[in-house]
């Protein structure tokens, strides 16, 4: 080859190369941005819509149907999807894979500029973060103030602070009081001097104002005019006039009473039991995590001093952190590799007995990473969990190409020749062959582009650096190690190179011969007993299940609780207390953090606020395996097994924006219909083993005083439906009439009717409207109340009403319980218009499952073009892939031994060993067919090759074994994807090596004839 050549000749011009190489690595490795996982996130945009006031189903009605019509249409939509619940809708919009989500936010947000909404509701508010995704960071907020000055302070400073962080999409504030001011009127008295709620709110506004009259001159003297009568105070509002009777002033006082208050509490915080305030903060869908989060924990700092030494100082407590599992992932896959460097390192020595050409094929290593540094900067990946375990991947197979030269170079320096023709005949022999299988290995990776979903945004960063590493090992191993060989530091004395011949021969080469001249002469029954193995093989893969990615462990997990609907938010806090008091007794658990009023909804892609809920982030201590993890949950089940009325449900802080690992998806239109059958369904899928925590969207129901109002009677007294519902409403639930100005903030002022006048359904009836120029009427009246039951939410999947119940999965995997619940589901007999199907990830499984088979099919045949284009035969190819179909034998007996299942992850695994299996063999094949060419037969060529190759197939698979050995062991964070890959590389790469030195020598002489090659 030229190019090994033009190494030899210019050792300097290499050795600079390489030191550039090593330069601009290294400053490449302090630039790269340090993530858990690839720029993960699922093409969705959520639109959210306040509509306060307003129950399910008039949300669903009023909004959520105009907001899905007007978006369905936006390009690449594949899927809209809402949540229809108590003042708030949520629209979500699901795109096709590698959509430009930049210009999918511009379409939509066109569309929603257009949108004709009820004037009271507020303008929808398009995200782009998935708001189903957990907080990267969660903190508590303390201090020697009352709640309500924290809250403010948070509210009015803090959040912005934090928000003008780049990478920080959006900052949520939990807990804690707000300021409001309240206006209680008395209903007797407005009724008695015949002012109206409505008078009065609308007076309140016309009274707060400051207005610019324009300017007056006079002389040379130029004055702005302005009105400054904005309130100062309380005590002014409570003098306002509203009305006057008779000449008679009626002022606010007269009617009821004015003073400052908070708003009514619909989220509690605590931590350890501790109230507090929350600040969640979550991250843009393509910002660095860890970047972010430091910047956060920065500003904490900064803010934290800024307010110590004013009246009222703030503590900042981090209570979750997604950022500190990223980082204690990464060193883990960064010690991983080191520890799997130094292995394969020592089983050079081992089979080198020499330092110095240890050391020179070691320096593959560090090179080849730090030139992996360099690329990956260039292609713009981020140091992740899964790059670097590409990296940690290759570690083993980065130093194959230079075995394989170097040894191909001793043996010329044992023939006699000089360091300098030895390094250039060596290198130049098996140059092509080292060339066509680091190409085998690279060319694999291609079909991940064509993998669709969650997998191929997962693993593209570790194709590409699996690749960059590999071509970066390739130029050391053609250019850097002849060069230093041909300096004399590649080779010595006989005795230096190699273990002893007479050892070697002894114990590998006259047993393997035998073993091979037995094959030989044996080849259809040994040919017939690996079918056989691979038929099993095959038998017991298709027995160890299947999941979609496995669940990774982080020492920290929630508990959603539930409780009736209509439950008051102080009675929820009570109650889970009695939740509080079971946590406190696990002695594992280092902390937890109370959020009442507030939780993940069950399967949905919104954070929802309800008086009846609460979430519980319950963290480990440091350290905990997820074994010990399981135990601690399945302790904390039996705990809450005995509260009663409390639901409950556990989930890990996602890393993904996956959907629950079970959802059974119920479609029809009747909500009645929904709940009944979506009931029965959870009650036989309870009976199924391996689901835990079984939840239906369609549990409980929203206590509702329902009021049927009477046209004819409304007619009757001048009233119409619009003014008597819009009169309750401000009796009830009181309305903003106008803000309290301060110097430092906005304080809402809201008018309705005293709290003892609302209390009942008997005040209810009782209450008064307001009739033009007529004696006052009562509700009861002209409306019909009664007391009912309505949904707590509507969800809808297209143009379909569903009910959804998710469930857990506890030891056992995802194929095998989605058989049991399709078995499950065939039980019933569903009505014509009502359709069930299992949705979740089963649904994200099958799809990645399908690209991954494609990817690993396209990968064998890129493959078979490289291999037959290095050996000019469309025969000697099809020799070489019988180690691919035959390493399942391995990966089979691996998976099972272990416990795994088949996953996305093992999949990845298998599209790599399906690359680095054939290695082995072209190398082989390639020296057999220079053999032949020499006029031996393909007999003795074959045997011959073996014999000479066996060294340096047994160190290559050593090292690459090896090297992976950490990974598979790997108990640290994050290890949940790394293991299955290195346990898949390692059981196919083992079972292949056996078979390069047995089946490929049996189907070589079974499938080329006599003619030389």
């Amino acid at each position: 080859m030229k190019i090994v050549g033009f190494s030899i000749r210019r050792p300097v011009t290499v050795t600079m190369l390489f030191v550039a190489i090593a330069v601009f690595g290294g400053v490449s490795y302090g630039r790269l941005a340090l993530n858990l996982l690839p720029e993960i996130s699922y093409p969705t945009l959520t639109i959210r819509t306040h509509y306060e006031g307003n129950a399910p189903a008039e949300v669903e009605n009023l909004i959520t149907k105009t907001v899905e019509n007007a978006v369905s249409v936006a390009n690449n939509v594949i899927r809209v999807s809402s949540i229809s619940k108590p003042e708030v809708s949520d629209v979500i919009l699901e795109f096709s894979w590698r959509t430009n989500m930049d210009f999918a936010a511009l379409d939509v947000r066109e569309k929603l500029d257009v949108l004709q909404l009820p004037l009271d509701a507020d303008k929808p508010i398009l995200l782009r973060y998935d708001p189903s995704t957990d907080p990267i960071m969660r903190i508590s907020v303390s201090g020697s103030s009352d709640l309500s000055g924290i809250r403010y302070l948070c509210e009015e400073f803090v959040k912005s602070e934090l928000e003008s962080i780049d990478g920080v999409a959006a900052v949520r504030i939990s807990g804690g009081f707000e300021e409001e001011i309240h206006v209680d009127l008395d209903e007797q008295k407005l009724t008695s001097l015949g002012v109206s709620i409505q008078e009065v709110t609308t007076r309140l506004g016309q009274e707060n104002i400051n207005l610019t009259a324009g300017t007056l001159q006079e002389g040379e003297s130029k004055y702005l005019v302005r009105t400054l009568n904005e309130f100062q105070d309380v005590e002014e509002i409570n003098q306002v006039i509203v009305a006057q009777r008779n000449g008679v002033p009626i002022r606010l006082s007269d009617l009821g009473s004015v003073y400052s208050g908070y708003k009514e509490r619909k989220v509690i915080t605590r931590i350890n039991g501790e109230e507090s305030v929350e600040i969640a903060v979550f991250k843009a869908a393509d910002a660095n995590t860890v970047t972010a989060a430091a910047q956060v924990r920065t500003r904490l700092e900064e803010l934290e001093q800024e307010y110590s030494g004013k009246r009222v100082p703030l503590d900042f407590e981090v209570v979750f952190d997604q950022s500190r599992f990223i980082e204690h992932s990464i060193d883990e896959v960064l010690n991983t590799a080191m520890i799997g460097g130094i292995l394969a390192i020592i089983v050079l020595f081992l089979f080198l007995r020499s330092v110095k050409s240890t050391l020179i094929i070691a320096l593959s290593i560090p090179l080849s990473i730090v030139a992996t540094f360099f690329l990956m900067y260039g292609a713009n990946i981020s140091l992740n969990i899964m790059s670097l375990s590409g990296l940690a991947l290759g570690i083993g197979m980065l130093v194959d190409n230079s075995i394989v030269v170097l040894e191909a170079i001793y043996r010329y320096q044992t023939q006699g020749h000089s360091p300098r023709e030895a390094a250039n005949l060596g290198a130049s022999e098996v140059g092509h062959a080292v060339v066509a299988s680091t190409m085998t290995t690279v060319c694999v990776f291609a079909p991940i582009i064509f993998v669709e979903g969650i997998a191929g945004q997962l693993f593209a960063d570790q194709a590409l650096t699996v690749t960059f590493s590999l071509l970066a090992s390739l130029v050391v191993a053609i250019m850097l190690i002849p060069m230093l060989a041909s300096l004399g530091q590649g080779g010595g004395d006989n005795t230096q190179l190699e273990t002893p011949k007479k050892v070697r021969e002894f114990f590998l080469v006259r047993p393997y011969s035998r073993f091979l001249a037995y094959a030989l002469r044996q080849r259809l029954v040994f040919l017939g007993v690996a079918l056989v193995l691979f038929a099993a093989a095959l038998s017991l893969l298709a027995g160890l299940g299947s999941e979609l990615i496995p669940e990774i462990s982080q020492g920290e997990f929630f508990i959603d609780l539930q409780l009736p609907p209509g439950t008051p938010v102080e009675q929820t806090s009570r109650r889970i207390e009695e939740v509080e008091a079971v946590i406190r007794q696990e002695p594992d658990v280092e902390r937890y953090y109370t959020i009442v009023g507030s939780g993940n909804q069950t399967g949905a892609s919104a954070v929802e606020e309800r008086e009846h809920i609460g979430q519980i982030l319950v963290a480990l201590g440091p350290g905990m395996l997820h074994e010990k993890e399981t135990a601690v949950l399945e302790g904390l089940r039996e705990g809450l097994r005995d509260i009663p009325g409390v639901d409950y449900k556990f989930s890990r802080p996602a890393l993904f924006s996956f959907k629950q690992p079970i959802e059974v998806i119920l479609q029809g239109y009747n909500l009645q219909a929904l709940k009944t059958y979506a009931d029965r369904i959870r009650e036989r899928l309870a009976q199924i083993p391996g689901l835990r925590d079984l939840k239906a969207s369609t549990d409980g129901g929203n206590p509702e005083v329902q009021i049927h109002f009477n046209r004819q009677k409304l007619a009757n007294y001048g009233l119409n439906i619009n003014q008597a519902a819009r009169l309750l409403r401000n009796k009830v639930q009181g309305d903003i009439a106008t803000e309290l100005n301060q110097p430092d903030r906005k304080i809402d002022i809201r008018v309705r009717i005293l709290e003892e006048d609302r209390r009942s359904l008997i005040d209810l009836e009782n209450l008064v409207l307001d009739v033009p120029n007529r004696s006052p009427v009562h509700l009861s009246t002209v409306a019909d109340i009664v007391l009912a039951e309505g949904p707590t939410e509507i969800r809808r999947i297209g143009p379909q009403r569903v009910a959804i119940i998710s469930a857990n999965l506890v030891d056992r995997d995802l194929q095998s319980v989605v058989h049991d619940i399709d078995q499950a589901l065939q039980e019933f007999e569903l009505p014509p218009d009502m359709f069930v199907y299992v949705g979740g990830q089963s649904e994200e499984r099958a799809v990645a499952f399908e690209s991954m088979q494609f990817a690993i099919l396209l990968a064998v045949f890129l493959v078979y073009l490289v291999m037959a284009s290095q050996f000019e035969s469309l025969v000697q190819p099809f020799i070489i892939m019988f180690s691919i179909p035959f390493a399942l034998i391995g990966v089979a007996l691996a998976l099972y031994l272990t416990g795994l299942v088949l996953s996305v992850v093992v999949l990845i695994g298998g599209v790599i060993l399906a690359g680095i299996v054939v290695n082995n063999s072209i190398v082989l094949i390639d020296f057999t067919n220079r053999l032949r060419g020499q006029g031996k037969d393909k007999f003795q060529a074959i045997q011959e090759a073996c014999a000479v190759r066996l060294r340096p197939i047994l160190m290559t698979t050593s090292t690459t074994v090896l090297g992976l050995i950490p990974m598979a062991v790997s108990l640290g964070e994050g290890s949940e994807l790394r293991v299955p890959m290195a346990v898949t590389v390692i059981g196919g790469l083992m079972t292949s090596t056996l078979l390069t030195l047995a089946l490929v020598p049996v189907l070589y002489t079974l499938m080329t004839s006599e003619k030389k090659a």
